[in-house]
Protein backbone atom coordinates (compact mmCIF):
# COMPACT_ATOMS: atom_id res chain seq x y z
CA UNK A 1 0.00 0.00 0.00
CA UNK A 2 2.82 2.68 1.32
CA UNK A 3 4.95 1.47 -2.02
CA UNK A 4 1.76 2.29 -4.29
CA UNK A 5 1.18 5.52 -2.48
CA UNK A 6 4.92 6.60 -3.44
CA UNK A 7 4.51 5.02 -7.10
CA UNK A 8 1.46 7.60 -7.64
CA UNK A 9 3.50 10.11 -5.73
CA UNK A 10 6.18 9.99 -7.88
CA UNK A 11 4.31 9.94 -11.79
CA UNK A 12 1.53 12.02 -10.43
CA UNK A 13 3.41 14.62 -8.12
CA UNK A 14 0.82 17.25 -8.64
CA UNK A 15 -1.94 15.68 -7.74
CA UNK A 16 -0.63 15.33 -3.99
CA UNK A 17 0.32 18.91 -3.90
CA UNK A 18 -3.14 20.44 -4.78
CA UNK A 19 -4.78 18.01 -2.39
CA UNK A 20 -2.15 19.37 0.34
CA UNK A 21 -3.42 22.91 -0.27
CA UNK A 22 -7.05 22.00 -0.68
CA UNK A 23 -6.88 20.01 2.55
CA UNK A 24 -4.96 22.61 3.91
CA UNK A 25 -7.57 25.28 3.40
CA UNK A 26 -10.06 22.98 4.63
CA UNK A 27 -8.40 22.64 7.39
CA UNK A 28 -8.06 26.33 7.68
CA UNK A 29 -11.79 26.96 7.69
CA UNK A 30 -11.90 25.05 10.80
CA UNK A 31 -9.44 27.18 11.92
CA UNK A 32 -11.55 29.73 11.63
CA UNK A 33 -14.22 28.57 13.68
CA UNK A 34 -11.87 27.72 16.44
CA UNK A 35 -10.22 31.09 16.42
CA UNK A 36 -13.67 32.84 16.73
CA UNK A 37 -15.22 30.59 19.57
CA UNK A 38 -12.39 28.83 21.49
CA UNK A 39 -11.79 32.21 23.52
CA UNK A 40 -15.30 32.79 24.15
CA UNK A 41 -15.66 29.43 25.21
CA UNK A 42 -18.12 27.79 22.68
CA UNK A 43 -18.41 24.67 21.42
CA UNK A 44 -16.51 24.09 17.89
CA UNK A 45 -18.33 21.12 17.24
CA UNK A 46 -22.00 22.46 17.59
CA UNK A 47 -23.97 24.33 16.27
CA UNK A 48 -22.41 24.01 12.20
CA UNK A 49 -21.14 27.23 10.91
CA UNK A 50 -23.56 30.46 11.33
CA UNK A 51 -23.97 33.60 10.36
CA UNK A 52 -23.48 36.60 12.69
CA UNK A 53 -27.17 36.92 12.53
CA UNK A 54 -27.85 33.45 13.76
CA UNK A 55 -28.95 31.69 10.89
CA UNK A 56 -26.86 28.52 9.31
CA UNK A 57 -24.87 28.77 6.88
CA UNK A 58 -25.29 26.46 3.70
CA UNK A 59 -22.74 24.62 2.51
CA UNK A 60 -21.91 25.66 -0.88
CA UNK A 61 -21.60 29.67 1.01
CA UNK A 62 -18.87 27.45 2.97
CA UNK A 63 -16.69 26.45 0.41
CA UNK A 64 -12.84 27.41 1.54
CA UNK A 65 -11.83 30.78 0.02
CA UNK A 66 -13.90 30.89 -2.96
CA UNK A 67 -16.78 31.40 -1.50
CA UNK A 68 -15.88 35.00 0.24
CA UNK A 69 -15.52 36.04 -3.12
CA UNK A 70 -18.07 34.75 -4.87
CA UNK A 71 -20.17 36.77 -2.38
CA UNK A 72 -17.97 39.29 -2.12
CA UNK A 73 -17.18 39.36 1.26
CA UNK A 74 -20.72 39.77 2.28
CA UNK A 75 -23.80 37.22 3.80
CA UNK A 76 -25.88 35.70 1.58
CA UNK A 77 -28.98 35.64 4.54
CA UNK A 78 -28.45 39.47 5.44
CA UNK A 79 -26.33 40.77 3.27
CA UNK A 80 -23.56 41.78 6.28
CA UNK A 81 -20.09 41.90 5.88
CA UNK A 82 -17.76 39.57 7.06
CA UNK A 83 -13.87 39.92 7.93
CA UNK A 84 -11.32 38.88 4.58
CA UNK A 85 -9.57 37.01 7.71
CA UNK A 86 -11.79 33.91 6.65
CA UNK A 87 -10.13 33.33 3.26
CA UNK A 88 -7.00 34.46 4.34
CA UNK A 89 -6.72 32.26 7.07
CA UNK A 90 -7.34 29.35 4.91
CA UNK A 91 -5.00 30.45 2.07
CA UNK A 92 -2.52 30.61 4.54
CA UNK A 93 -3.02 27.30 5.52
CA UNK A 94 -3.23 25.43 2.17
CA UNK A 95 0.24 27.47 1.50
CA UNK A 96 1.60 26.13 4.67
CA UNK A 97 0.68 22.84 4.05
CA UNK A 98 1.63 22.90 0.56
CA UNK A 99 5.19 24.02 1.64
CA UNK A 100 5.08 21.45 4.74
CA UNK A 101 4.42 18.67 1.36
CA UNK A 102 7.10 20.08 -0.55
CA UNK A 103 9.67 19.52 2.03
CA UNK A 104 9.10 16.56 4.33
CA UNK A 105 8.31 12.75 3.51
CA UNK A 106 4.99 12.08 3.59
CA UNK A 107 4.63 11.12 7.39
CA UNK A 108 7.03 13.66 8.69
CA UNK A 109 4.57 16.81 6.22
CA UNK A 110 1.24 15.27 8.34
CA UNK A 111 2.84 15.90 11.51
CA UNK A 112 4.39 19.41 10.11
CA UNK A 113 0.83 20.06 9.04
CA UNK A 114 -0.70 19.27 12.45
CA UNK A 115 1.95 21.34 13.95
CA UNK A 116 1.52 24.24 11.83
CA UNK A 117 -2.66 24.52 11.97
CA UNK A 118 -1.65 25.01 16.15
CA UNK A 119 0.73 27.67 15.46
CA UNK A 120 -2.01 29.40 13.41
CA UNK A 121 -5.02 28.89 15.74
CA UNK A 122 -2.86 30.26 18.51
CA UNK A 123 -1.76 33.00 16.49
CA UNK A 124 -4.67 34.51 15.23
CA UNK A 125 -6.36 34.10 18.98
CA UNK A 126 -3.16 35.84 20.18
CA UNK A 127 -3.79 38.64 18.20
CA UNK A 128 -7.62 38.99 19.43
CA UNK A 129 -7.40 38.61 23.20
CA UNK A 130 -3.15 38.68 24.11
CA UNK A 131 -3.83 35.58 25.34
CA UNK A 132 -2.55 31.74 24.12
CA UNK A 133 -5.08 29.04 25.37
CA UNK A 134 -3.32 26.83 27.24
CA UNK A 135 -4.63 23.49 25.26
CA UNK A 136 -2.53 25.06 22.54
CA UNK A 137 0.59 26.15 24.30
CA UNK A 138 0.85 23.05 26.85
CA UNK A 139 -1.07 21.10 24.08
CA UNK A 140 1.74 22.09 21.64
CA UNK A 141 4.20 20.84 24.36
CA UNK A 142 2.66 17.56 25.35
CA UNK A 143 2.20 16.62 21.38
CA UNK A 144 5.58 17.64 20.50
CA UNK A 145 7.31 14.92 22.94
CA UNK A 146 4.53 12.32 22.64
CA UNK A 147 4.67 12.32 18.78
CA UNK A 148 8.98 12.39 18.79
CA UNK A 149 8.94 9.39 20.70
CA UNK A 150 6.55 7.75 18.34
CA UNK A 151 7.96 8.96 15.52
CA UNK A 152 11.80 9.58 16.16
CA UNK A 153 12.37 11.21 12.61
CA UNK A 154 11.10 14.23 14.16
CA UNK A 155 14.37 14.54 15.73
CA UNK A 156 16.19 13.07 12.93
CA UNK A 157 16.75 10.28 14.58
CA UNK A 158 16.89 7.14 12.34
CA UNK A 159 20.40 5.87 12.50
CA UNK A 160 19.94 2.76 14.84
CA UNK A 161 18.06 -0.11 13.42
CA UNK A 162 16.58 -0.76 17.55
CA UNK A 163 13.17 1.72 17.35
CA UNK A 164 14.28 1.97 21.07
CA UNK A 165 16.97 3.41 20.73
CA UNK A 166 16.18 5.98 18.20
CA UNK A 167 12.85 6.76 20.32
CA UNK A 168 14.74 7.33 23.34
CA UNK A 169 17.16 10.12 21.92
CA UNK A 170 14.11 11.42 19.91
CA UNK A 171 12.56 12.19 23.44
CA UNK A 172 15.18 13.51 25.08
CA UNK A 173 15.43 16.07 22.14
CA UNK A 174 12.17 17.05 22.40
CA UNK A 175 12.50 17.34 25.98
CA UNK A 176 16.13 19.76 25.54
CA UNK A 177 14.28 21.41 22.88
CA UNK A 178 11.30 22.20 25.02
CA UNK A 179 13.66 23.49 28.23
CA UNK A 180 15.63 25.46 25.94
CA UNK A 181 12.87 27.07 24.27
CA UNK A 182 10.78 28.17 27.62
CA UNK A 183 14.19 28.52 29.30
CA UNK A 184 15.33 31.36 27.26
CA UNK A 185 11.75 33.18 26.57
CA UNK A 186 11.47 33.22 29.91
CA UNK A 187 14.62 35.07 31.37
CA UNK A 188 13.99 37.42 28.24
CA UNK A 189 10.71 37.66 29.87
CA UNK A 190 12.11 39.11 33.44
CA UNK A 191 14.55 40.84 32.35
CA UNK A 192 12.98 42.54 29.97
CA UNK A 193 10.05 43.36 32.90
CA UNK A 194 13.07 44.45 35.25
CA UNK A 195 14.45 46.75 32.68
CA UNK A 196 10.89 48.42 31.58
CA UNK A 197 9.33 47.88 34.90
CA UNK A 198 6.41 46.56 33.73
CA UNK A 199 5.22 42.90 32.25
CA UNK A 200 6.68 42.42 28.99
CA UNK A 201 5.61 39.11 27.99
CA UNK A 202 3.12 36.44 29.39
CA UNK A 203 3.72 33.33 30.68
CA UNK A 204 1.30 31.95 27.40
CA UNK A 205 4.41 32.81 25.28
CA UNK A 206 6.54 30.71 27.60
CA UNK A 207 4.76 27.81 27.35
CA UNK A 208 4.04 27.97 23.58
CA UNK A 209 8.08 28.74 23.14
CA UNK A 210 8.28 25.69 24.73
CA UNK A 211 5.92 23.64 22.42
CA UNK A 212 7.53 24.52 19.42
CA UNK A 213 11.23 23.55 21.07
CA UNK A 214 9.38 20.09 21.25
CA UNK A 215 9.15 19.78 17.69
CA UNK A 216 11.63 21.46 16.77
CA UNK A 217 13.99 20.89 19.36
CA UNK A 218 16.82 23.34 20.61
CA UNK A 219 17.95 25.26 17.16
CA UNK A 220 14.56 25.41 16.26
CA UNK A 221 13.74 26.74 19.53
CA UNK A 222 16.30 29.36 19.48
CA UNK A 223 16.04 30.36 15.57
CA UNK A 224 12.49 31.13 16.92
CA UNK A 225 12.71 33.01 19.08
CA UNK A 226 15.40 35.61 17.87
CA UNK A 227 14.03 35.00 14.35
CA UNK A 228 10.64 35.72 15.02
CA UNK A 229 11.58 38.81 17.01
CA UNK A 230 13.00 40.09 13.33
CA UNK A 231 9.96 39.32 11.24
CA UNK A 232 8.10 41.12 14.22
CA UNK A 233 9.95 44.13 14.32
CA UNK A 234 9.41 44.25 10.49
CA UNK A 235 5.88 43.33 10.82
CA UNK A 236 5.63 46.02 13.59
CA UNK A 237 7.75 48.58 11.16
CA UNK A 238 5.52 47.99 8.29
CA UNK A 239 2.09 48.69 10.18
CA UNK A 240 3.62 52.34 11.27
CA UNK A 241 4.28 52.71 8.01
CA UNK A 242 1.11 51.99 6.79
CA UNK A 243 -0.64 54.17 9.57
CA UNK A 244 1.07 56.94 8.48
CA UNK A 245 0.04 57.03 5.18
CA UNK A 246 -3.64 55.42 5.56
CA UNK A 247 -5.10 58.06 8.56
CA UNK A 248 -8.22 55.80 9.37
CA UNK A 249 -6.38 52.59 11.09
CA UNK A 250 -4.65 55.05 12.75
CA UNK A 251 -8.50 55.35 14.39
CA UNK A 252 -8.72 51.95 15.17
CA UNK A 253 -8.60 50.36 18.59
CA UNK A 254 -6.24 48.12 17.44
CA UNK A 255 -3.62 50.37 16.18
CA UNK A 256 0.00 49.48 16.19
CA UNK A 257 2.33 51.84 18.55
CA UNK A 258 5.19 52.45 20.58
CA UNK A 259 4.60 51.47 24.41
CA UNK A 260 1.81 49.37 23.85
CA UNK A 261 1.65 45.40 24.01
CA UNK A 262 2.15 43.31 21.20
CA UNK A 263 1.28 39.75 20.96
CA UNK A 264 4.39 38.17 20.88
CA UNK A 265 2.91 34.63 19.88
CA UNK A 266 2.67 35.19 16.27
CA UNK A 267 5.93 36.19 15.94
CA UNK A 268 7.36 32.72 17.51
CA UNK A 269 4.91 31.14 15.16
CA UNK A 270 6.33 32.91 12.37
CA UNK A 271 10.19 32.13 13.18
CA UNK A 272 8.97 28.34 13.96
CA UNK A 273 7.10 28.17 10.34
CA UNK A 274 10.22 29.94 8.77
CA UNK A 275 12.53 27.23 10.18
CA UNK A 276 10.19 24.04 9.90
CA UNK A 277 9.39 24.99 6.24
CA UNK A 278 12.24 26.76 4.92
CA UNK A 279 15.58 27.67 6.97
CA UNK A 280 16.47 24.29 8.87
CA UNK A 281 19.25 22.75 6.95
CA UNK A 282 20.65 26.58 6.82
CA UNK A 283 20.00 27.09 10.59
CA UNK A 284 21.21 23.61 11.57
CA UNK A 285 24.31 24.03 9.32
CA UNK A 286 25.04 27.30 11.50
CA UNK A 287 24.45 25.71 14.87
CA UNK A 288 26.38 22.31 14.40
CA UNK A 289 29.43 24.66 13.15
CA UNK A 290 29.47 26.42 16.21
CA UNK A 291 29.27 23.88 18.54
CA UNK A 292 32.11 22.24 16.26
CA UNK A 293 33.99 25.19 16.89
CA UNK A 294 33.54 25.34 20.91
CA UNK A 295 34.17 21.85 21.15
CA UNK A 296 37.57 22.11 19.53
CA UNK A 297 38.40 25.14 20.91
CA UNK A 298 37.35 23.97 24.94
Amino acid sequence: MLEDFKAVNELFPIVFQIASFVFGAIVGSFLNVCIYRIPAKRSIITPGSTCACGKPIAWYDNIPILSWFILRGKARCCNSPYSFRYPAVETLTGALFLFAWLNYTPDLAGIMMFFIALLICASFIDLDTMEIPDRFSIGTAFFGVLIAVALPQLHGNASSEYYIFNSTRSFFDAVIGLMVGSGIILWIGIVADKVLNKDSMGMGDVKLMGGIGAFLGWKGAIFSIFGGAVLGTIGISIALILQNIIPSLRAKKGEIAFGKHIPFGPMLAGGAIAYALFLRDYVDLYFNSVVDTLGNNF
